[in-house]
């Protein structure tokens, strides 16, 4: 058995899909018209309760216990193109985790929880840039060595 992908629940797919191509730049692997599969793993799905025989009201939204979890290596970059959007909803802006990483948290369109955060590569460079050492570094971030030295070859 092998993992396929994320299927989550939209009320509208098309406006959902808008979504994730302007602001992540997803490709669409597949358009079933109600379902679409984007190559990275993620799907959306149209009309989910009706699709496995639930009542519409049994789906919740802003249930917080999930969240689709991006790595960008320009956060600062996407940070500005997402705050030119006013429909997005925060969780929290950008803050700075004890290993270095820096992440946003919102909602999409659904209420879905999303994550961006740096890729641990940029916080390794990022640290060796302000003057870090390799070990210091190692202890900062909680990596090996190993991943710490193949940031930076």
């Amino acid at each position: 058995m092998k993992f396929s992908c994320v299927l989550i629940s939209v009320k509208d797919v098309a406006v959902s899909r808008k979504f994730y191509e302007d602001l992540f730049g997803l490709e669409v692997m597949f358009d079933f018209g109600t379902n679409i599969a984007f190559s990275c793993g993620l799907a959306l799905q149209q009309g989910f309760a009706e699709l496995i025989g639930i009542s519409p009201d049994d789906v919740t939204y802003k249930t917080n216990n999930f969240e689709l979890y991006f790595e960008e290596e320009n956060l600062d970059g996407f940070v500005a193109n997402l705050k030119k959007h006013p429909e997005i909803v925060y969780v929290h802006d950008v803050k700075e985790y004890p290993w270095g990483q820096r992440v946003i948290r919102f909602y999409d369109l659904d209420y879905h929880v999303i994550e961006v955060g740096e890729s641990m590569c940029s916080v390794v460079r990022r640290f060796l840039k302000q003057g870090l050492s390799i070990e210091e570094t190692v202890d900062r971030t909680q990596h090996p060595v190993d991943f710490v030295r193949s940031c930076v070859e």
